[in-house]
């Protein structure tokens, strides 16, 4: 089933990619720059020049599926990641990011943690 949720791991890919790449192209940018596992199941997000395209690349049983996103209008607003070395994002921010949702200040509320 092709799907996406909470339970997966997305990571971002940070430099502009070239979306000509496709299964091939974006698995090496994978191995090579992002030196991750392309196998692993993680979700990898790549974002054209103009952040006007998106492309998701994900290791599913029996093969890859690319997940694809052209606006017609406006761009991807692309988070703020914390860790300059771990370049992963949330699920919330991904469907954000997909939505054009743009929060510009925000307070956590505590919550309990084991």
């Amino acid at each position: 089933m092709f799907t996406l949720s909470s339970n997966d791991r997305f990571r971002l890919y940070s430099e502009p990619t070239d979306m000509r790449k496709s299964f091939n192209g974006l698995s090496g940018l994978v191995l090579n720059k992002m030196k991750q596992n392309v196998v692993s199941g993680d979700v990898f997000i790549f974002i054209n020049k103009s952040r006007n395209m998106m492309k998701l690349l994900r290791w599913e049983k029996g093969g890859f599926v690319l997940f694809i996103k052209r606006l017609e209008q406006g761009t991807f607003k692309i988070p703020t990641i914390d860790s300059d070395m771990d370049k992963s994002i949330e699920w919330t921010d991904l469907v954000l990011m997909v939505e054009g949702v743009v929060i510009k200040q925000y307070k956590m509320q505590k919550r309990y943690v084991m």
